[in-house]
């Protein structure tokens, strides 16, 4: 029997709000463990939380860009369990009113475009963090009650490829938001995985397994993708499989069980009698969408528009807000009409010296003028772009500017005819053999002839003048 693979996905976002979510304490990440707590964050008796109107304004962004609809009223829950890193017994969270509901995400996975809904998108707070040695286990509370949206997707996505297509371009629109850093480092960005296996063309879901503990979006695919082999496996040997939560261990390469899932019921919900139901007017969510930024898929849109570039190109240039912006000051510098030149740099030779320094483009130690220099000389034939790359390289390395690394390297071309021609009619005369096997037609005995009038050169000769000399020369002979 085939199975069809069927997966939720539950991604954690930290808000990079200035305090908390319930109380004054500041989110900073690094800070000396327990040095960002209070009595409320804490959960001391007596103490009360008023909620963060910041957060809530991040959370209406987040869930206006995926096109979710707001609830007019919302509730905060109580979610109850017990956990070391966890002081008040219970998260405040939100069950049946949350924030907001019924949105999607498109997605371009495996040349194919696909809608991903978002059943919701709703608030919480985080718990602290647990720091686990050989003998003991210590909790940090500094990031309990940090302010937390979850997105919780439908299960529409069909593989572990489609998964992380669909949280790479979830965190770009995030990231074009300015609510949070995304860095799963610092957790501040954390999916879990729901998967289960279902005969092909049926409609009902298997049993779940939920996935946790994956550290990046190739350790999600990783860990579906293990998934995916084990349950097949169980299936087709005629096993039961278990609704249980299992852990990803990366380094062996295996999921292994945690606990059974819990459900709904288990964690007793019911509203924070702490937290009166909010209610979320219409101008409020009207002015919210306003100010909106340039989303992603808008952005690559409009550089195709404005630019006449390809959609693989736009993808490039907009993979990120900063990069994006860095790239049309750019291109808005470069004076030529087509700006293709300048695209062909920004995703070839600038893109591969910032992959080589694991960096984005927008941190590369570059001036744009300078950049937009540098192609002057590419673009009046000035320097080889062999050279210019060479040069782009240093120019990142030391700040310094393109004219001056270029008279220093003595890189400027020989593009004067006349200064060529000796050197031109040296190599045919040198080259008898080679020369005839030109006029027989042989194409590649002329990159033959101009390789070496650009040796003779210590390469300056402007190849382009040199091959046009080299056919001129022997078509006159």
């Amino acid at each position: 029997m085939k199975y069809q693979t069927v997966i939720g996905l539950e991604v954690h976002l930290q808000l990079n709000t200035r305090t908390k979510a319930f109380c004054s304490c500041p989110t900073d990440f690094g800070r000396t463990p327990n040095s960002c707590v209070c009595p409320v964050c804490l959960g001391m008796p007596g103490t009360l939380p008023v909620y963060n109107k910041e957060a809530l304004g991040y959370a209406i962004k987040v869930a206006l860009a995926f096109s979710c609809k707001i609830q007019e009223r919302t509730k905060f829950d109580r979610k109850n369990y017990f956990y070391p890193d966890l002081p008040k017994n219970y998260q405040i969270s939100q069950y049946d009113l949350p924030l907001s509901r019924n949105g999607h995400l498109d997605i371009s996975s495996g040349g194919n475009e696909k809608r991903i809904g978002i059943t919701r998108i709703h608030l919480e707070e985080d718990a602290g963090k647990l720091i686990h040695g050989d003998k003991e286990s210590m909790v940090d509370f500094n990031r309990a009650g940090v302010p937390l949206l979850e997105i919780v997707s439908e299960p529409d996505l069909n593989s572990p490829q489609e998964a992380f297509d669909y949280l790479t371009n979830l965190k770009n629109v995030i990231e074009y938001l300015d609510v949070s850093d995304c860095d799963m480092e610092k957790g501040s960005l954390r999916c879990d995985a729901n998967i289960s296996l279902r005969p092909e063309g049926s409609s009902g879901l298997g049993v779940k397994t939920e996935l946790k503990n994956m550290n990046s979006f190739k350790g999600v695919k990783d860990a579906l993708s293990y998934e995916v082999a084990r349950q097949t496996g169980l299936l087709e040997a005629g096993e039961k499989l278990a609704q249980e939560t299992r852990l990803w261990d990366a380094e062996k390469g295996v999921t292994s069980s945690m606990r059974t899932k819990e459900e709904a019921n288990d964690y007793r919900y019911f509203p924070d009698p702490d937290l009166s139901v909010f209610v979320i007017g219409r101008e409020t969510v009207s002015l919210a969408a306003s100010r909106l930024p340039e989303l992603p898929k808008e952005k690559a849109g409009r550089f195709m528009r404005d630019y006449g570039i390809s959609a693989y190109e736009a993808g490039i240039l907009t993979a990120s807000r900063k990069g994006a912006d860095f790239s049309e000051e750019c291109i808005k510098l470069y004076p030529e009409k087509d700006k293709k030149s300048m695209v062909n740099w920004l995703i070839g030779p600038l893109l591969s010296e910032a992959n080589a320094r694991k960096r984005s483009l927008h941190e590369l130690k570059i001036d744009k003028d300078e950049l937009v220099n540098l192609l002057a000389f590419v673009d009046n034939q000035s320097i080889s772009h062999l050279s210019a790359k060479s040069v782009l390289t240093q120019m990142i390395d030391s700040g310094r500017p393109a004219s001056e690394i270029i008279k220093e390297n003595n890189m400027l071309q020989i593009s004067d005819a006349g200064e060529l021609e000796s050197m031109v009619c040296q190599i045919i005369a040198e080259n008898e053999k080679t020369v005839n096997s030109f006029k027989s037609g042989k194409t590649n005995a002329l990159m033959f002839l101009v390789g070496q009038v650009m040796k003779k050169s210590s390469g300056k000769a402007n190849p382009k003048i040199v091959g046009d000399l080299i056919r001129r020369k022997i078509g006159d002979a």
